[in-house]
């Protein structure tokens, strides 16, 4: 959650060379940040927005803000990050909502067109994470398999693959659905699924979810992840079941086993 008295907990692993990490609560904690980042020789990539409260979804259709302030933001966003060298800056696109009767392939390739001109202009990997919209509403994900790859190929941006939204999306299709975009996948945030409530979120991947009921199997997603060239795996459990250390760790070194292969 971008708090920032838990910063020593995300450099504390020593496996870990990378962190993706964004909504900080104010300038002072990003700093904060930045200065460990710096201390410990890690890289980092923004998972945009920078700041709590900034527009998170909007860039093709209003959910907070309106689209063109969003693309202000993220404009803002890609040259700062650049000017700090972050690995990369990663955004929901495409993200829609709700299913509409509109034609997603011009709307998806006219953002497309800005990402790769903030890309080339700024210098810096963008990264675009499709998502689930309202009320797990998988239009936005499915809007993405629809579109010609040989488009995408244009603009050379690449895909980040939330393997939670996949499985609740498309369950046992999201091998196929991952297939297809395989060369373009340059992030993949690794989390399980539970159900509280009738909310889901994001647990740590662990070997044991593989022999039960209750979790979606992900081994064979981390397998054909791990092909493709230059992946940063990213954990993104979050601490509402709070996992003990130990069960964290267990899930780390088993995605050390599969991805290294």
């Amino acid at each position: 959650m971008s708090d920032p008295e838990k910063f020593p907990l995300l450099f504390s692993k020593k496996d870990i060379s990378h962190i993706e990490i964004g909504e900080f609560p104010n300038e002072a904690a990003f700093n904060d940040f930045l200065e460990l980042v710096k201390n410990k020789n890690v890289t980092f990539g923004l998972h945009s927005p920078l700041y709590r409260n900034q527009s998170k979804y909007d860039l093709l259709e209003k959910v907070q803000y309106e689209p063109e302030q969003a693309w202000q933001q993220f404009e803002k966003e890609v040259n700062y990050m650049s000017q700090l060298e972050a690995e990369y800056i990663l955004v929901h696109f495409p993200y829609f909502k709700e299913e509409q009767d509109i034609d997603t392939n011009a709307i998806i390739e006219r953002g497309l067109k800005r990402l790769h001109f903030l890309q080339e202009k700024y210098s810096i990997t963008i990264v675009c994470e499709p998502k689930l919209g309202l009320n797990k509403s998988t239009f936005g994900i499915k809007s993405l398999d629809r579109f010609p790859i040989e488009i995408w190929d244009k603009y050379g941006i690449k895909l980040c693959i939330d393997i939670g939204d996949y499985l609740l999306a498309i369950g046992d299709r999201a091998r196929e659905y991952i297939e297809k975009w395989k060369r373009h996948i340059k992030v993949v945030h690794l989390h399980n699924v539970e159900f509280h409530n009738n909310k889901y979120i994001w647990v740590p991947v662990h070997p044991s979810h593989e022999l039960d009921d209750t979790h979606y199997n992900v081994k064979h997603l981390l397998s054909l992840l791990s092909t493709s060239s230059n992946v940063c795996f990213v954990f993104e459990h979050t601490p509402h079941t709070n996992p003990t250390e130990a069960f964290v760790n267990e899930g780390i070194s088993w995605v050390k086993e599969i991805i290294e292969i």
